[in-house]
């Protein structure tokens, strides 16, 4: 066998020769001042074993579906109303869903170019390399990598404890001597990742047919919920949807700090839109699919969202009797049908559409760990695709272990905090990660390196905004999302205690200063840089 750097540098060359953007365009002019080494074992050649690569299972379809399901906007939207009553208030969810779709179509417009330049599993910190300015490449590189990681590990935590707790208040209201223990949520939330972590191990082959289906029953499901209390539930008058002000938080002396942070409700409805992109090394003809995916599903998943907060917010009877639930869509549902079963089936199809959720997240989070780990940042071994099942199965179980262990954030806290301190852990990283993507974005654009010219280092890919909006839709998103960080490390709730406290800030301040602490004791003289020949693959594709 020949030398395997020589192989890989031929096998680079030959996978860029004919590709839209070239990688020798944004790795070697000018060059990068740190050496590039490829992780073998993750990129079998053409000449090895095909066991040890992963397969392109997912048409467009059935990435729209998984998309729409992963985020299952108005799903989340009916299941947390009850966090906007308590900052904000009815006005806040309203408007603040308008804003927040706005915002993302933003962000996705943003990322969707990039997704059509390069759909690639590790998604922002790829994108920031090939944007990035020369000299300060590697480290934001290197930074960007850790916290779009931990982000969606801590999304996947949030998506788990979510549907613990709406399981948990299920069977809480049809078996009132049940008193709910905090530790049952932890042990309901191991249970359920077993079983995802089994499922995306041995049959991930029926993973895009699954979530193909669950797209179906997100529609399907969104038209029985409005059917039902359009026609049977009680009616509210259009001042309280739109203009009714509900703080029980403490935050009463600030109604500008409450509605924000009750528009923070409706905006982890639409975070994580970036998670087709970290698929897309499976997905068939995915520089035409993974964009358009992005951009439809907040355009679908926005009107969704914001007709069933209407709906549920005209019709949900007495806002007091209702909220005294820990999860109101329950008695909403109750009111609506006057029957206890009918209720329980809506709230099963909710569970049902969640847990594909969760399963999607696994599989989205399990490629990030590989790509990160084909990198050089995580330990080789993660980057090992099973030969069988075509599957990075150490990378897919190490989440799930990290997130086994912030479960027990549940048994000292309460479940709503626990549950608001995952998901602002997520929306902190993935905010944090579009922030650093898109100013790379403006960057690029301003300096003439992202440019629709052909000889530009990165030309534009088939899927593009219009000339002339581009850079005005990067900083309006730019804003937007840092805008929205402001509120994430807010508490909820006042005054703040140990049971109550929002760990979301401190949990995320201790990822960034290890991962500065990683960079500087071993990162940036270690640290070998991304894999140029799986960008170069990647670029060859469709």
């Amino acid at each position: 066998m020949g030398n395997q750097n020589e192989t890989d540098n031929l096998e680079l060359r030959e996978a860029s020769k004919n590709s839209v953007v070239s990688v020798d365009r944004f790795s070697e002019e000018p060059k990068p001042t740190y050496p590039e080494k490829n992780v073998a074992r993750a990129y079998p050649s053409a000449s090895e074993s095909e066991g040890g690569s992963l397969k392109r299972l997912f048409s467009f379809a059935q990435l729209l579906a998984f998309s729409l399901t992963f985020m299952e906007s108005w799903e989340v939207m009916a299941i947390n109303i009850s966090a906007t009553f308590w900052n904000g208030g009815p006005q806040s969810l309203v408007w603040g869903c308008l804003a927040v779709v706005i915002g993302s179509l933003a962000q996705a417009y943003s990322m969707a170019e990039l997704g059509s330049i390069l759909p690639i599993a590790g998604a922002q910190y790829h994108w920031t390399h090939i944007l990035a300015p020369d000299h300060t490449r590697k480290f934001i590189t290197w930074m960007q990598g850790w916290v779009t990681w931990f982000a969606w590990v801590s999304a996947l935590a949030g998506s788990t404890s979510g549907l613990a707790a709406l399981m948990q208040a299920l069977i809480q209201d049809n078996i009132p001597d049940y008193s709910a223990p905090r530790w049952h949520l932890t042990l309901i939330m191991w249970a359920l990742l077993i079983s995802v972590g089994l499922l995306n191990m041995y049959l991930f082959w029926l993973i895009p047919w699954l979530e193909l289906t669950a797209g179906i029953m997100h529609v399907i499901l969104f038209i029985i919920f409005v059917v039902v209390l359009v026609t049977l539930g009680p009616r509210h008058d259009s001042h309280f949807v739109w203009f009714t002000e509900s703080i029980l938080s403490g935050w009463d002396r600030s109604s500008f700090v409450a509605f924000n942070l009750g528009m923070l409700a409706p905006a982890w409805g639409f975070i994580g839109f970036d998670g087709v992109v970290h698929m897309s090394e499976e997905v068939r003809k995915a520089k035409h699919a993974v964009p358009r995916s992005m951009i439809l599903t907040i355009v679908i998943n926005g009107v969704m969202a914001f007709a069933i907060i209407l709906v549920l917010l005209y019709t949900m009877g007495n806002p007091d009797g209702v909220l005294d639930a820990a999860y109101p869509i329950i008695p909403i549902c109750i009111n609506a049908t006057g029957s206890r079963p009918a209720a329980n089936a809506m709230a099963s199809g909710l569970i049902i559409v969640t847990y594909c959720v969760v399963a999607a997240s696994v599989a989205s989070v399990s490629r990030i760990t590989w790509a990160w780990a084909r990198d050089g940042a995580l330990p080789k071994w993660l980057a090992i695709i099973d030969a069988k099942h075509h599957v990075p199965i150490h990378a897919l179980w190490l989440p799930i272990v990290i997130v086994m262990l912030l479960s027990l954030l549940n048994i000292g806290s309460t479940a709503a905090t626990a549950f608001s301190a995952f998901t602002a852990l997520s929306s902190l990283g993935l905010y944090t990660s579009y922030i650093i993507a898109i100013s790379c974005i403006l960057h690029a654009r301003w300096s003439g390196r992202l440019s629709d010219k052909p000889d530009a280092p990165v030309p534009l890919g088939g899927w593009r905004m219009w000339r002339g909006i581009g850079a005005p839709v990067n900083i309006f998103a730019l804003c937007w999302t840092i805008y929205l960080t402001i509120w994430l490390p807010f508490p909820t709730t006042l005054p703040v205690t140990a049971t109550n406290m929002n760990y979301a800030l401190p949990i995320y301040a201790f990822v960034v200063f290890a991962s500065l602490g990683y960079w500087f004791i071993w990162g940036r003289k270690h640290w070998p840089g991304l894999n140029l020949s799986a960008i170069g693959r990647i670029e060859a594709h469709d």
